[in-house]
């Protein structure tokens, strides 16, 4: 499996050294040619507490870190 990187914006810090990273997709319907928005909901490994609401954030996969944790923040944007 490759480990992948995304870009997206943190919308939770309540949790200690936990982000919860918001990332959207587009892609255009294969019949209705409408563009279709997407979003998913990651929970970040954030080990400085460095990140605030509203950053942009690029997250790296990673070996799972807990139940729901297998990303972990590479850099604030």
């Amino acid at each position: 499996m490759a480990k992948t990187e995304q870009i997206g914006i943190v919308v939770k810090t309540k949790q200690d050294k936990t982000i919860m990273v918001s990332i959207k997709q587009q892609f255009k319907h294969p019949v209705y040619s409408k563009i279709i928005v997407q979003s998913k909901t990651y929970m970040v490994h954030d080990e400085n507490n460095s990140a605030n609401v509203g950053d942009k954030v690029l997250i790296k996969e990673t070996r799972p870190l807990s139940a729901k944790k297998h990303w972990l923040l590479k850099e604030v944007l």
